[in-house]
């Protein structure tokens, strides 16, 4: 049973920076997508950012440049390094693995992300 748990989140004035990390449990095979989404209240989730098992990644135009995703192998873990944040950034972010090998989705339970004006 694949596990993710986030931390990291917080409360953050505007211009300030956030980690949030994902620590992943359980087995999940190399060929594996990374990712971070965001859902803001009254919106619809959207991915903000993905790592490939190749090192390869992505990101939604309204953070790039801002934001940059990286894993840990060793520590099983994911993180978002969220920098020059804005209030529009306010939403409860959530870390995915898409295990390719298994075609199974995994979540993990969010966590708030506050930035003030």
């Amino acid at each position: 049973q694949v596990q993710l748990v986030e931390s990291g989140g917080g409360l953050v004035q505007a211009g300030g920076s956030l980690r949030l990390s994902c620590a992943a449990s359980g087995s999940i095979s190399s060929n594996n997508l990374l990712g971070w989404s965001r859902q803001a209240p009254g919106k619809q989730r959207e991915t903000v950012a993905t790592l490939t098992s190749g090192a390869r990644t992505n990101y939604a135009d309204s953070v790039k440049g801002r934001f940059t995703i990286s894993r840990d192998n060793a520590q099983n873990t994911v993180y978002l390094q969220m920098n020059s944040l804005k209030p529009e950034d306010t939403a409860i972010y959530y870390c995915n693995v898409q295990d390719l090998n298994k075609r199974i989705n995994y979540w993990g339970q969010g966590t708030q992300v506050t930035v003030s004006s």
